[in-house]
């Protein structure tokens, strides 16, 4: 290996690095509350090199949000491989409750950037939050349709909306049982769920 080969790499090891603490430490923190110095500390990558792979603090915060981007379609990948949509439904939501700890500290994600993005004048960014969570929602609407269910983008919507109103209530109460009690919920709705004429 050359040794701009092993530069690359390890470039490429701090840029996901500062990706990842970005990802997380913006989610726990907020955007606001965030500094370019924070996300480079919790990568391990001194503030001066953060310049080099973003020039600004919302370029990180673009990054986070391809992150969790990312980390969707790797879930809902996953997902996939189960024969049964309402199992891969049911599973998402299984997802959803094992994160209650994180949800009830911090919130969604996705759901909490998107509200903070939308305080921004500039409006781009909250633009990005809202694709992923678009992302989702045509994902749950596929599941919907294959288990041939009418008006399958308004049950992914009420999916989805179910998803947020448990991350904010557990966040706001700091009560990860919300989740819980929530999921179990949301799994008993899907389970009731027949198509039309059945």
């Amino acid at each position: 290996m050359t040794d701009s080969a092993v530069s690359r790499g390890r470039g490429g090891d701090k840029r996901r690095r500062l990706t990842a603490a970005a990802a997380r430490v913006l989610h726990e923190q907020g955007v606001e509350r965030t500094t370019i110095a924070d996300i480079a500390k919790a990568a391990d990558v001194p503030v001066g090199n953060v310049y080099y792979y973003f020039k600004t603090k919302d370029d990180l915060v673009q990054a986070a949000l391809a992150e969790h981007t990312h980390h969707l379609a790797e879930l809902t990948g996953d997902l996939d491989r189960l024969p049964d949509p309402r199992d891969r439904l049911r599973s998402l939501v299984a997802a959803w409750v094992g994160q209650r700890e994180v949800a009830a500290r911090y919130g969604c994600p996705t759901g909490t950037l998107a509200v903070e993005l939308d305080k921004r004048a500039d409006g781009t960014l909250d633009r990005e939050a809202g694709r992923a969570i678009r992302q989702l929602l045509d994902w749950a609407g596929a599941q919907f349709r294959e288990l041939g269910l009418s008006d399958p983008d308004d049950l992914a919507l009420t999916l989805v909306a179910g998803y947020q109103g448990m991350s904010l209530l557990a966040n706001a109460l700091r009560d990860p049982d919300i989740m819980i009690r929530e999921g179990a919920r949301l799994t008993r709705w899907l389970d009731s769920l027949a198509p039309a004429g059945r």
